[in-house]
């Protein structure tokens, strides 16, 4: 009798834990998801977008090359200073943009202008320049616009400052330009401050 007795009240404890087991159990499996769902969910997304990327940063490279020989050789560049000038930048396409806009939008020579692209940290930015510049000084200084605009180094402030200056004061091109690439020159601490005796 005493081994049946001991046995069924082992079985009653066993059965009074089942349920709260269950419970903890599944109180640990709902946490998990919670927590394991958007970390999988972003693993899932980074993953699924690597190769897509690495096919888009070859491809847009590639391409990126084959846009800047045609814009230039359709500016009317020669094709061995395409060529060079295209493998040689940073960011083709922004080399061609520059010499694109300027051919189109003012009578300066294209080879002049991807002279000036080549060396600009912002061939666009040099273009918008040299455009704004060219366009308010009805293109009576073309040479020096390039080489202005290319010493500046923000070159749509530069522009900017030209063409304000010009609208209110009657200053010649060549006077507008000198004036704004000295102050520019200044507030960037390019000047050297004079030496007291």
């Amino acid at each position: 009798m005493g081994f049946w007795k001991m046995a069924m009240e082992t079985q009653k404890v066993s059965k009074a834990r089942k349920p709260q087991s269950k419970y903890i159990s599944g109180i640990l499996k709902t946490q998990t998801i919670r927590w394991a769902t958007p970390v999988l969910a972003i693993a899932g997304l980074w993953t699924s977008s690597l190769p897509s990327t690495a096919l888009t940063l070859f491809s847009d490279d590639h391409d990126s090359y084959r846009v800047c020989a045609a814009q230039l050789l359709k500016a009317g560049v020669a094709q061995p200073a395409a060529a060079q000038g295209c493998a040689t930048a940073i960011r083709p396409r922004d080399l061609s943009a520059c010499v694109a806009t300027i051919k189109q939008r003012t009578k300066i020579d294209p080879t002049d202008a991807l002279a000036y692209c080549t060396r600009a940290r912002r061939p666009k930015e040099l273009a918008s320049c040299v455009v704004d510049v060219s366009l308010n000084t009805k293109e009576e200084i073309n040479p020096a616009v390039l080489n202005y605009c290319g010493r500046s180094l923000q070159p749509v402030t530069f522009a900017d400052c030209v063409v304000g200056l010009r609208k209110e004061i009657s200053l010649t091109p060549v006077q507008a330009l000198d004036t704004c690439i000295d102050a520019s020159e200044t507030a960037n601490g390019l000047t050297v401050s004079p030496t007291l005796p």
